[in-house]
């Protein structure tokens, strides 16, 4: 998989680049990321929160948590306990804003950390999610490695990720979108000009469908499945340890 970066001429690594990208959108994310998918990432992520019920967890952990969106849609769930993980201290601040406001800091917690390196102990968490985050990890085995860590045995893992469609006239057009609209979008509505091109860029490169599911049964996730979304673009994968 190439490693594409925000900022092609900083010689930051990868997970510094995506810190400071995220520090710098943070207060402009939410808004963006409602225009970017026509409101449809709203959508894909009940339908995580729906698989996560069925398994009936008591704690959770939210990777590449950002502003807390997920993070917030899991407390429809009976968990005692939902952990929100990020690099980013900026989103970290208006996902703990919003959860504030909803009254739900008993329930969730924003932890700043690394997702490929935690400060959790091994077996923790009874489910793990992570929505439009592994493509962000500085290397995909690394943090796939961390979350089966911390994940309990029987546990359940869900990625909601970006994907390319495969079937005409939908690939055509999603190629378009991301290659031309997105960052359009980003340049209009952003003050960082990269950040919303590695976005678009970072997708177009990201293993998908198969590809990932063979990547997670080769970490030890068994009973991998995936869903794509709105003509595949997006996917859901659910495994467990």
């Amino acid at each position: 998989m190439s490693k594409v970066k925000p900022y092609k001429h900083s010689d930051l690594s990868k997970k510094e680049q995506v810190t400071k990208m995220f520090d710098t959108i943070s207060g402009d994310y939410d808004g963006l990321n409602r225009v970017i998918s026509f409101g449809i990432d709203i959508k894909w992520r009940k339908k995580v929160v729906k698989i996560v019920k069925e398994a009936n967890p008591d704690t959770i952990l939210d990777i590449a948590t950002g502003t807390g969106d997920l993070a917030i849609n899991l407390a429809e769930t009976d968990a005692s306990k939902i952990i929100g993980l990020d690099i980013s201290s900026g989103m970290l601040e208006i996902g703990k804003q919003k959860i504030k406001k909803k009254d739900l800091d008993s329930k969730i917690d924003m932890v700043l950390g690394d997702s490929e390196n935690m400060p959790f102990e091994d077996s923790t968490f009874d489910a793990i999610t992570v929505a439009f985050g592994v493509r962000n990890f500085e290397t995909l085995e690394n943090g796939l490695k961390e979350i089966y860590r911390v994940l309990k045995p029987n546990g359940t893992f869900i990625i909601l990720e970006t994907s390319i469609p495969t079937k005409t006239p939908y690939k055509q057009g999603y190629k378009f979108y991301s290659k031309h609209i997105l960052p359009l979008i980003g340049k209009a509505f952003s003050k960082d000009r990269s950040a919303y091109k590695y976005l678009s860029e970072s997708a177009s490169v990201f293993p998908y469908g198969e590809t990932l599911n063979n990547i997670l049964r080769n970490i030890g996730f068994i009973n991998v499945e995936d869903f794509p979304q709105t003509f595949g673009v997006a996917t859901i994968y659910k495994s467990s340890k």
